[in-house]
């Protein structure tokens, strides 16, 4: 299990500007992520995770994305309860994301 749990945005943008694969996965609801997204990200809304686990590769480093940072850290430990050890929780959410652009 990693013990690198939560990621800063500055963090992430560095991470994935060396061309880190990651799987990024964007829990908040539609009219949330029409507001934007981070590139590459998958929409699976949190309410929708138990039934699209299947969608998320738990041998794939996978960061969580939501608003502020609190609904992916309870996904974070939701999925870690199954097996899924490489979710990692970006702290502060896409209010930081925007706001460090």
């Amino acid at each position: 299990m990693t013990e690198h749990t939560q990621i800063t945005t500055d963090e992430l943008r560095k991470r994935l500007a060396a061309g880190e694969q990651l799987q990024l996965i964007d829990v908040r609801e539609d009219e949330e992520v029409a507001q934007g997204m981070i590139e590459g990200a998958r929409h699976i809304p949190m309410g929708q995770i138990p039934d699209r686990m299947g969608e998320i590769d738990p041998s794939a480093e996978t960061i969580l994305i939501c608003r502020s940072g609190y609904r992916s850290e309870r996904v974070r430990e939701y999925l870690q309860q199954f097996g899924y050890t490489n979710c990692i929780n970006m702290s502060g959410g896409m209010i930081d994301w925007v706001d460090s652009e």
